[in-house]
């Protein structure tokens, strides 16, 4: 579980406690003895994509696809030639209706990335077909740790909390600093309470602006590269 010089220095201290360090130690024999997703080497691909100080928007998702080859590191996203889940779905529905981008023909994400958005995961990492079996080993404290530290050290980022376990980090987003949307989570279950309507995309970009910051230019291309 390698992250990249900048957020190695910026989560130095979170990284050395007891807590990250039996985290480690579990993770790293589960990828030995079990299937476990995303691969080894793309735990921290939605911090390696940026770097902290390029964070405009963060994006929290519960936990990976469980299923085979579907995660690819980032929250909500999939492989280029994967089939796009339910809840992807719905959250291109709003992506068109939002803000009139085409709909897009994959589910990778890595231009959002490249955008300055950190798509994570409360959790970061899960057995094939077992949703949420790595749910309190830790993941749950580091990425606190990680929202909460980005809300003290910078202003103006966008926080995205869809569904109740993403709203329950905002008491870790500074509210006089950030701008926090909240909105029923995009599952098929749940996206009719609300979801639909919540125009995440354009209130983000109008905050940027507002902000003297560039806007996240949230359109997808049909053919993107999973590096």
């Amino acid at each position: 579980m390698k992250l990249n010089k900048q957020w190695s220095s910026f989560l130095d201290e979170e990284m050395k406690l007891d807590y990250f360090i039996e985290l480690q130690k579990f993770v790293d024999l589960e990828y030995k003895t079990k299937t476990i997703f995303p691969p080894y080497e793309n735990i921290f691909r939605a911090f390696n994509l940026l770097t902290p100080s390029e964070v405009k928007v963060v994006i929290i998702g519960q936990d990976p696809y469980h299923g085979l080859n579907q995660a690819n590191g980032l929250a909500f996203s999939v492989c280029d030639k994967c089939k796009i889940p339910p809840s992807l779905k719905n959250i291109f529905k709003e992506l068109v209706d939002d803000i009139g981008c085409a709909y897009p023909a994959c589910g990778n994400l890595t231009s959002w990335s490249q955008e300055g958005v950190l798509l994570i995961n409360s959790v970061l990492s899960v057995e094939q077909a077992k949703a949420n079996s790595h749910q309190n080993k830790g993941w749950e404290v580091f990425t606190d740790s990680v929202i909460k530290k980005l809300s003290i050290e910078y202003k103006n980022i966008v926080f995205i909390l869809w569904g109740n376990p993403s709203q329950k980090k905002a008491i870790f987003i500074d509210e006089s600093k950030h701008l926090i949307l909240k909105a029923p989570h995009p599952s098929p279950l749940s996206s009719y309470r609300g979801f639909f309507g919540s125009k995440p995309f354009s209130l983000t970009n109008e905050y940027l602006l507002s902000c003297a910051k560039e806007k996240v230019n949230w359109c997808l291309t049909s053919q993107q590269t999973l590096l």
